[in-house]
């Protein structure tokens, strides 16, 4: 699916935005943190994030496309984090729906799905 958002919003959220509401995205919903590890640096990043919870998965839309550098290190390392309401917990087999995969996502998640791509992930512990 074509992104929603073009990539110079991408680039212009990536080395401003993020760093600002990286500060209170932990603590206020329905922002999150994705802690994850470059490819090919394996340094650790934080990237903030829109998500919600839906039992055990955390749902996270992508209007920048499943090309975004989070999300491909996400499913490179088939792992991560998310820090969100000041507690952090492991994420564990992430993936990425499309409209037409997105039927067992609460009725939320599939309208968001027709409009983008949605990242799915287990939340462990």
């Amino acid at each position: 699916m074509k992104p929603l958002m073009p990539r110079p919003v991408a680039r212009f959220n990536k080395a401003v935005t993020n760093r600002i509401q990286g500060v209170y995205a932990p603590y206020l919903p329905p922002l999150a943190v994705i802690v994850h590890r470059g490819r090919r640096s394996g340094r650790e990043y934080r990237t903030p994030v829109t998500a919600f919870r839906s039992g055990d998965r955390l749902i996270v839309g992508l209007p920048y496309g499943r090309d975004a550098d989070w999300v491909r290190n996400l499913l490179a390392e088939g792992r991560g984090g998310v820090e969100r309401l000041g507690r952090v917990r492991r994420l564990g087999r992430p993936r990425v729906l499309t409209a037409a995969d997105a039927a067992e996502l609460p009725p939320p998640a599939r309208l968001a799905a027709r409009h983008m791509d949605v990242l799915v992930a287990d939340i462990e512990d």
